[in-house]
């Protein structure tokens, strides 16, 4: 299934004509770091709703920012009790502050960022790690489902869930590029990762995606 990856850079979206263009769900910008609010992440959750689609917000993750605080940012703005995708994580080096932490001083502040977020929406949150950041953090990290970039070729058959395709995609209702993405798996395990969370409050432990 087709999805795609959204921010302010796409500027106003008309998500009629993009849900009626073979797009299933939308992962929108909602924070990055401690305190910046995408623009237009209010906007855009409520047209891709209205049209339709699974939608999902994810978090630009800064090195320069406690991750705790940079938890409190996104669930400040990201809405609880309503059907969303699974929270996701953005570690890249392109935008972000020129210092690169250790492997283990990036563990530990994504640990204080992912326990927060996963309790308050129930769900263990996605990881998106680009090609460029992978080899010095990847194998180091949390062990969360993955969102892949991999343009050249399709990724294998590990534990991935999104696959970013294309960086350069058209779709009706988007001016100029989009990230295009696919799920794996079909409608039934996309309504699994929107679905509402359960209530975990008894348990304190998400579930399994």
């Amino acid at each position: 299934m087709r999805g795609i990856d959204v921010s302010h850079h796409q500027g106003k979206i008309d998500w009629q004509r993009v849900a009626a263009n073979d797009v299933a769900f939308a992962i929108i910008k909602a924070t990055e770091g401690g305190d910046h609010v995408d623009d237009t992440f209010a906007e855009n959750l409520r047209g891709a709703r209205a049209a339709g689609l699974a939608v999902g917000a994810y978090h630009f993750f800064t090195f320069c920012r406690p991750g705790a605080d940079q938890a409190k940012n996104f669930i400040s703005v990201v809405p609880r009790g309503e059907p969303l995708l699974p929270p996701v994580v953005d570690i890249e080096f392109h935008g972000n502050c020129p210092h690169r932490p250790s492997p283990a001083e990036l563990n530990a502040e994504l640990l204080a960022f992912l326990g927060p977020v996963e309790a308050a929406y129930g769900k263990p949150a996605i990881v998106y790690i680009t090609d460029e950041a992978a080899p010095a953090y990847a194998a180091h990290i949390p062990v969360r489902p993955r969102w892949l970039r991999s343009i050249a070729m399709p990724p294998g058959e590990g534990g991935w869930v999104y696959w970013q395709y294309l960086d350069t995609g058209r779709v009706d209702g988007i001016d100029g590029d989009v990230d295009l993405n696919v799920l794996k798996g079909g409608p039934a395990r996309l309504s699994e990762l929107f679905a509402s969370a359960p209530d975990s409050s008894s348990s304190g432990t998400p579930r399994s995606p």
